[in-house]
């Protein structure tokens, strides 16, 4: 079929040309323009994105430059950025799960006991441990601290909700989102709220209430934990954000090395014919394949050769073979990728194998020792995390005797306290050794000695009073009580 191209349209073609021509010389002008001016801003953009922001501190709040975000739209992506990094990227992830196996681990063991100079009924402190363990166990705190840990660094802070059972007084805690907790269009303008926090005129330190999807909740029924942040900031900055760029680009240098070496390594040998023409060069390859199958997607037909251990290749004059695989040096990625790991690593205080899970580079006994820098953060991690904790559990003991379960004053006649697991590396037998003389010389008392070693002493001792009722008959001390004969005297080694 021919076909013919009329007078119209042949003069269209050329008006569509011309303009064409035009349009292409305006963009090159305007292209050329641009090359001549300059951003004043380049100096503040890294790869495209602005790392720098201008500060005009006449129109930011007081503290606002020590902010990593200017708006609630910021702290929502700043927020977002962290969250695909722990949810998709391993190595953040692994980051996260050590730091709660060490601040959490197997939990935290709380203790009740009189203050200092009160007499406090034993009934009492049985109630008190009593609506302790009942807490702990209806909001499932032991997942919560390590969903509360998860939290703080995936999103920089983590918000309570704090409901009471007015029948039984048990207080049961909720986690709330943090993109819930937002400034109402109503409010925009109001000076005392800020990011969906209303404070105390002139004292931002003081909160008075939240607002939680548009409902303001008082400041009681919710506590606010930050991270990362100063007490003035309202809300906190996530823990892997200012290492978010290495963590993804440690990220892609693994995926790369990995694509490389794969390909590299399924690509067994290149073989280059120098001489010959491409019809040459396939009847050759047909006539040395073992077999040839068809592939019914292309239609291409696709030639297979056999090469046993150990094959020996002999080749007509030529040909040459190269073999890719041998020129890898993967040991060159692996240094860059250490490298990245590092600096996340110096962020988080933490030693590198506790992000790669690699322990060639670091001896565990000799990196969580006592004045380890890991140790010391951990610890302090735990100290304010215990802090956090034990402000909700005073509220737990309060709602209680709200309901009658406890007395009234119940804060003033007890004190709570709580052990988190040891960090550091440690000579068992010597920690043991050391308690020992301390309940020796009465600066410590044997319940803490439990606790030390991550035992509930009410438990255990327990345990050890009907070990003894087993063996003996009877609980308690052997030395206390006997066996009375009937006639109340106790009686004789002969049983006489």
């Amino acid at each position: 079929m021919t076909t013919t191209t009329t007078i119209p349209q042949a003069k269209n073609a050329a008006l569509s040309l011309r303009l064409l021509e035009h349009q292409n010389r305006y963009l090159e002008s305007t292209l050329d323009l641009w090359d001549r001016l300059v951003d004043f801003d380049d100096e503040m953009l890294d790869n495209g994105h602005r790392v720098w922001s201008k500060i005009h501190l006449g129109t930011l709040d007081p503290g606002a430059a020590a902010l990593a975000y200017r708006s609630e739209t910021e702290l929502d992506e700043i927020r977002a950025q962290c969250r695909c990094l722990a949810l998709e990227n391993e190595f953040a992830i692994n980051g996260h799960e050590n730091r709660i196996s060490y601040v959490v681990g197997e939990g935290h063991v709380y203790k009740v006991s009189p203050k200092a100079n009160r007499n406090v009924d034993p009934d009492v402190l049985e109630d008190a441990k009593a609506v302790i363990d009942e807490f702990v166990e209806s909001n499932r705190w032991h997942a919560r601290q390590q969903e509360t840990r998860h939290r703080l660094d995936r999103d920089g802070e983590c918000f309570y909700r704090l409901f009471v059972d007015p029948e039984s007084g048990l207080l049961r805690v909720r986690f709330v989102e943090p993109e819930q907790v937002r400034t109402p269009t109503r409010l925009a303008g109001d000076k005392n709220v800020r990011y969906g926090i209303r404070h105390k005129p002139k004292d931002v330190e003081t909160v008075l209430a939240y607002y939680v999807g548009n409902e303001e909740v008082a400041a009681a029924d919710v506590q606010h934990r930050k991270a990362n942040c100063d007490f003035t900031a309202p809300r906190g900055v996530p823990t892997f954000f200012p290492v978010r760029k290495n963590l993804a680009r440690a990220a892609k240098i693994l995926r790369n090395m990995s694509t490389v070496a794969e390909i590299q390594a399924a690509i067994a040998m290149v073989r280059e014919h120098l001489s010959g023409s491409q019809t040459t060069v396939q009847q050759y390859v047909s006539q040395m394949a073992d077999v040839q199958a068809s592939d019914q997607t292309t239609g291409r037909t696709r030639t297979y050769r056999e090469y046993p251990p150990g094959t020996i290749i002999d080749h007509g004059p030529g040909t040459k073979y190269t073999f890719p695989a041998a020129g890898i040096d993967i040991s060159r990625y692996v240094r860059a990728l250490q490298a990245e790991l590092r600096a996340i690593a110096s962020r988080l205080c933490m030693p590198e194998f506790m992000l790669s899970s690699d322990a060639s580079n670091a001896n565990y006994s000799s990196t969580m020792v006592a004045e380890g820098p890991a140790v010391k953060m951990f610890e302090r991690l735990q100290a304010g995390m215990i802090w956090d904790d034990l402000v909700v559990l005073k509220q737990a003991l309060t709602a209680a005797a709200a309901a009658g379960r406890l007395p009234a004053d119940i804060l003033d006649q007890v004190d709570l306290d709580a052990d988190g697991p040891i960090v550091r590396t440690r000579d068992r037998l010597k920690d043991v050794q050391a308690d020992q003389v301390l309940v020796g010389a009465g600066a410590m008392s044997v319940p803490t000695l439990a606790s030390r070693h991550g035992l509930d002493y009410s438990v255990e001792q327990g345990q050890i009073d009907a070990q003894q009722e087993r063996e003996t008959g009877y609980a308690g001390d052997p030395e206390d009580e006997k066996p009375e004969d009937g006639d109340g005297e106790p009686e004789d080694e002969t049983g006489s």
